[in-house]
């Protein structure tokens, strides 16, 4: 271990590097998508494949579009070029100095260098070799249906930067108090997971902290961040990784050599709440529980053939029992499985949990975006032609029609289907999850999702949403159990035989970005959840529920 910390910074030393990295969280929703349309335009091109986007490439892609924009006034639509105008201020830390602040607002208006502004909210301070960024999290909101009220508040704050032209850095904390529990690795819910402190009738409570080091060159980058991590293209939660899971610690590269070719790699450090009882004790009369460790190698290769069209496809394995991180898992481009075999002699009593999956991404139609997405946790040819038999995987297809044959609306559809065990195993401390959430599809195993949207941006920073949900959950097959029953056949499971959970909502969703990274919302849910209700679904949602939300929010 310590060898590998050794040879990490080693690395962050010596690499040779031109630009920074600090990475925009997925839960900044309204920039992600507003480069999603742009790149439906066909103004710039996008991989969507991977999240969360480093700031840095967020503002180049917002110079693209100024820059085309330039050139052709008539490209973007007047909402198009206001947004435009607040998120190049939104990112102006990404550009060269000065800042591009409203010095009027500022209470530091005199100087340059530094800001207190507030939009976006926060202290700024920029020069030609360091930047840095202070801002708050604060937010709430309050719902009330049928089963009563439900309460949230969060508080917080976030700094980063960069010094020099290669080196960025991050870290946020936000505390959260729930008057109700609405998390568990159980529930079918889209909300990202975390290890909560439960306080009954007072709510539960949970932080979570994220942050990073990152260094970059002209064609990559390389650090070591604890984040979510988004893998798969999807506009209502992906398949591959859905960054459901809490954030972990992770090694992460990326290299892109040349326009049409670009790799992403990661070694992750899981949460396999596992006991082990041999190492695990007693002090004090306190029972000292140790986890078992657990860790994660993945990559992605993405080809670009042609402009706007991304093809792209990779692997990864949970393993655990090695003695620590293995050498042969911090090798990026391998393919894990055939790694597996070398080290077990492809026994499955001591084999890893290795997985393969594709993502397509097609924006080659103006206004058009289709995609696929495929992760395979088995495989085989022979399942495709025995008309009984199924392979174990994970899919996802859907479309985005935007601003065609209306200005500012986008129509969104997507159909995912997983089959059963695809995201279990049969050893517990290398299953597909972290702090016991799974890392894929927010609906696990053996379940079928249909997703239908209309999004409207009538203004800028104004988002008007409609949306229908159907989502089911057929029986929940015991992978271990099977795999240990010679009359049993992993593959002759059928999916959805018996659907045991269904849940169909009908949800309007309004938000407005008043200043950056500031915006207050509204929701109204019409549900309807039935089967194993209390196994599946927060009791906030049991039943028949017509939902109101309202609430503010600063910072992501």
């Amino acid at each position: 271990m310590k060898q590998i910390y050794i040879t990490i910074l080693a690395i962050l030393l010596v690499i040779s590097m031109h630009s920074q990295v600090v990475y925009e969280h997925i839960s900044n929703t309204s920039i992600y998508d507003y480069l999603d349309e742009m790149a439906g335009l066909k103004i710039i091109e996008l991989n969507s494949i991977i999240k969360p986007y480093p700031r840095k490439m967020i503002r180049e892609k917002l110079d693209i579009i100024q820059e085309a924009s330039e050139k052709n006034t008539q490209l973007l639509s007047k909402r198009q070029r206001k947004e435009l105008e607040f998120y190049l201020k939104a990112y102006t830390l990404e550009a060269a100095p000065p800042m591009d602040f409203n010095r009027k607002t500022s209470l530091f208006n005199k100087q340059e260098s530094l800001a207190l502004a507030a939009n976006p909210p926060g202290l700024f301070y920029k020069d030609s070799l360091f930047t840095l960024a202070l801002q708050p999290i604060v937010g709430g909101s309050y719902s009330t249906n049928e089963n009563g009220g439900l309460t949230q508040t969060w508080w917080g704050g976030s700094v980063w930067g960069y010094i020099g032209k290669n080196f960025g850095f991050y870290s946020s904390l936000r505390d959260h108090n729930v008057s109700r529990i609405m998390i568990a690795p159980e529930y079918f819910v889209k909300q990202p997971g975390v290890p909560y402190k439960d306080y009954g009738d007072e709510g539960i409570d949970y932080s979570e902290a994220r942050g990073g080091m990152m260094v970059s060159w002209k064609w990559g980058s390389f650090g070591l961040v604890k984040d979510h991590v988004e893998w798969g293209t999807g506009y209502n939660g992906t398949n591959i990784q859905s960054g459901r899971a809490p954030s972990f610690a992770m090694i992460k590269l990326n290299l892109k050599p040349v326009r049409w070719f670009e790799f992403d790699y990661y070694h992750g450090w899981l949460v396999s709440q596992v006991v082990d009882s041999a190492n695990s004790y007693w002090s004090d009369g306190t029972y000292r529980k140790v986890f078992y460790p657990k860790y994660m190698a993945a990559n992605m290769f993405t080809f670009y053939p042609v402009r706007n069209l991304i093809f792209s496809f990779g692997n990864s394995i949970v393993y655990s029992d090695l003695g620590g991180p293995h050498a042969a898992y911090m090798i990026p481009f391998l393919f894990y499985k055939s790694v597996d075999h070398t080290l077990n002699a492809t026994t499955g009593g001591v084999g890893q949990n290795s997985q393969m999956f594709f993502n397509i991404s097609s924006r080659n139609i103006k206004y058009l975006h289709v995609y696929v997405s495929l992760f395979m946790d088995d495989f085989s040819i022979n399942h495709f032609r025995a008309s009984d038999e199924y392979n174990l995987l994970s899919w996802k297809f859907g479309f985005r029609l935007s601003d065609f044959p209306l200005k500012n609306l986008s129509l969104i559809g997507e159909f995912s289907q997983t089959n059963p065990v695809v995201y279990q195993h049969k050893i517990e401390t290398i299953a597909y999850t972290s702090n016991k959430y799974n890392m894929g599809h927010y609906l696990r195993d053996n379940s079928r999702e249909i997703y239908v949207a209309l999004l409207y941006k009538p203004i800028r920073g104004l988002q008007v949403k409609l949306a229908y949900t159907l989502g089911q959950h057929g029986d929940d097959y015991d992978y271990a159990e099977c795999a240990n029953d010679p009359d049993c056949d992993l593959h002759k499971l059928q999916p959805l035989d018996n659907i045991t959970w269904e849940n169909q909502t009908i949800q309007l969703d309004a938000r407005y970005e008043i200043v950056g990274n500031t915006y207050v919302f509204m929701s109204f849910m019409s549900g309807n959840a039935t089967g194993n209700v209390n196994l599946y679904t927060p009791e906030y949602y049991h039943g028949k529920t017509n939902t109101f939300s309202f609430g503010a929010n600063i910072g992501f």
